[in-house]
């Protein structure tokens, strides 16, 4: 009798294990990946434009990518896609502003009620 492996839950969560018979320490999504290498990308170019050298080993970069991949993954998953996350950032940066000035609302004084006695 074989037994099922449960591969079929990280194929589900797109998950790469790591080459065959090795796995990773870790276990992050595909998305994760491409964010992470596109933020290191971003990361080294800043640091070239500021100082026109690039690092052999990009320690700060990695660590910036890897800090900034969790932050925005902590907003992604299944339920809420990347690009849900985005829209949402853009409507709420655009459309959520204090207004300049303050407004009061209009006070509303009592001194001309009269309460009649049918009613009490």
């Amino acid at each position: 009798m074989r037994l099922r492996t449960d591969d079929d839950i990280y194929r589900a969560r797109l998950l790469y294990l790591g080459p065959p018979g090795y796995t990773f320490p870790v276990q992050l999504p595909y998305a994760q990946y491409g964010v992470f290498a596109l933020l290191l990308a971003f990361f080294m170019f800043i640091h070239w434009c500021i100082t026109f050298t690039v690092e052999i080993f990009p320690a700060w970069e990695i660590a910036l990518a890897m800090i900034s991949t969790s932050l925005i993954f902590r907003y992604v998953d299944p339920d809420r896609p990347a690009r849900a996350v985005l829209r949402t950032v853009a409507t709420d940066w655009r459309r959520t502003r204090e207004p300049v000035t303050e407004r009061r609302d209009k006070r509303f004084v009592a001194h001309r009620v009269r309460i009649r006695r049918e009613l009490v």
